[in-house]
Parts: structure tokens; sequence; C-alpha cells
């Protein structure tokens, strides 16, 4: 039922029932999010298109369309996204288009934003720069600068 196959093994496939169609009008085609799991370490710069979920541990410079760092997520450097999202702990300066820090949210360093929002209980230590450029994708259009900074 429902276009279900079941293997020699006896489990049952679902993929044809579950696939997505491809987009054929010029729009983007979906993608998962790419994840950093909480038993990741990684030791320099992570850059991409698309959406990353942190949940694990970044010594570097992260730039991406979209990030969200999970509730064990820790980042030690800067970050630039057009979307951040953050439950867990940054160490750093942030340049993005909209900015949320959730109650469990640990910022120690300077955000630059056009749009920023933060729950009661979210930590938050540095300078907030509002910033607006039009015409431009805002992961473009900010230099990003990065300092070693030893704990």
């Amino acid at each position: 039922m429902f276009n279900k196959r079941t293997d020699k093994t006896g489990y049952t496939d679902n993929s044809s029932a579950m696939a997505l169609p491809a987009l054929t009008d010029g729009r983007k085609s979906l993608k998962a999010a790419s994840m950093i799991g909480d038993d990741m370490v990684i030791e320099g710069n992570v850059s991409g298109t698309g959406e990353l979920h942190l949940d694990g541990i970044v010594r570097g410079e992260i730039k991406i369309e979209h990030l969200t760092i999970g509730e064990t997520g820790h980042v030690e450097g800067s970050v630039t996204a057009d979307t951040i999202e953050i439950r867990g702990r940054l160490v750093g300066t942030i340049f993005g288009k909209s900015v949320r820090l959730y109650g469990t949210a640990h910022v120690d360093g300077d955000i630059t934003h056009e749009q920023l929002s933060m729950e009661p209980g979210a930590f938050f230590q540095g300078r907030s720069v509002k910033f607006q450029r039009q015409g431009q994708a805002f992961t473009e259009s900010v230099p990003v600068t990065v300092e070693k900074v030893e704990i």
C-alpha cells in the first residue's frame, strides 16, 4: 500500500513514498541541514552554503547561510551568516542579518546585525551594532577578521 516495497530481508522501503518532488521552476531544491555532532571537535574554518546545525565544538571561523548552535554547541571564533540561532555558547564575533539568542545561549563577543532578538535567560556580553545594507547578501558584504584568542 502507498508504494511500499519489501526487500528480501523483510524490511519495508518507504523511500519512494517519502521522496520529495524535484523543483523544476528554477528554485533551489530542498536540502537537509549539515550537522556537526556533540562528539566532534573541529579546529579550523567551516564554510559553505545552506544550513549547519552545530552540537559539537568549532575553534575557527564559520561562514554559512543559516547556522544553528545547539545547546551543547560551542564556537570559539567569528561567525558570519544570514540567519544565526544560538542555544549554546559562542566566544567571538557575530555578523548576521537575523540573530536570535535563545534562553540557554551564552555569547561573549560583539554582534553586528540587522535584526537581534533575545529570550529571557540568554547571556550576552559585548556590543550590539545594528547594520543595514541593501542589495547584497549579508555573507558577501561583511569582511571577516579572526583574532587568535587564548583561554
